[in-house]
């Protein structure tokens, strides 16, 4: 089954960085949905319609970028942005959650705002976050996907699947982030959860390329494609 994904979208720019991502690691068949978070339901009707025809509007307009009109969209009313997703994505049995960076990130730096953090510590999906100006660089060319594990397989066994779905290669260095970079979960973390260690985090943190948080014991299968040579 392809690896289901779900892109927290608002139609910020940062947010439009997540899309691209989103779109990337679709690229070997993945299920692509946008995801909005409302953060509570008004008691005037006609302010309630408006607000719902604002959020799907809003997620319209995220379809029409990814050029599909058909990608599932989900409005979901929660207090906490990622709260709701995470419930979402348990709903959705989804198995990853993709991030713009915080909003004041520097261009090609990563910096998971508040929502993203939430689903790091203890977030039952893969998490995955683009660095700031992401979109302006299209097409995107991933040659080598970096792994760096902390004691749990599951980073290399999603790296080397991600790898075969965009026809790259995996490189196991740590000074080398390749062109994509998929971080594990720390050995004694708790199955099916993202948890990383200090060490990671600052890998995460200091991150010049878009970045995969994996669930400890609980790869993510992408779909392998056949490419052909240009």
């Amino acid at each position: 089954m392809p690896p289901r994904i779900i892109v927290s979208y608002d139609d910020t720019d940062n947010d439009r960085d997540a899309l691209a991502l989103g779109q990337l690691l679709a690229t070997g068949g993945g299920e692509l949905s946008l995801a909005y978070v409302r953060h509570a339901q008004q008691s005037d009707r006609e302010r309630e319609v408006l607000e719902e025809r604002e959020a799907e509007a809003l997620l319209e307009h995220g379809t029409e970028l990814l050029g599909n009109p058909d990608v599932p969209r989900h409005v979901i009313v929660h207090a906490s942005t990622g709260d709701g997703l995470r419930e979402l994505a348990l709903r959705e049995q989804a198995d990853v959650v993709v991030f713009g960076s915080d909003y004041r990130t520097a261009a090609g730096a990563v910096a998971p705002g508040v929502s993203a953090q939430r689903l790091l510590n203890g977030g039952p999906t893969a998490v995955a976050i683009a660095p700031a100006d992401f979109r302006s660089h299209l097409p995107h060319r991933v040659g080598q996907v970096g792994i760096l594990e902390d004691g749990d397989a599951a980073a290399a066994a999603t790296a080397r699947s991600l790898a075969g779905s965009l026809g790259a290669e995996t490189v196991a260095d740590e000074e080398e982030h390749g062109d994509l970079l998929v971080l594990g979960s720390t050995a004694g973390g708790q199955s099916g959860r993202v948890t990383l260690s200090a060490s990671v985090t600052y890998e995460l943190e200091t991150a010049t390329v878009p970045v995969l948080a994996v669930p400890h014991s609980k790869p993510v299968r992408f779909a392998t494609r056949a490419y052909a040579e240009a």
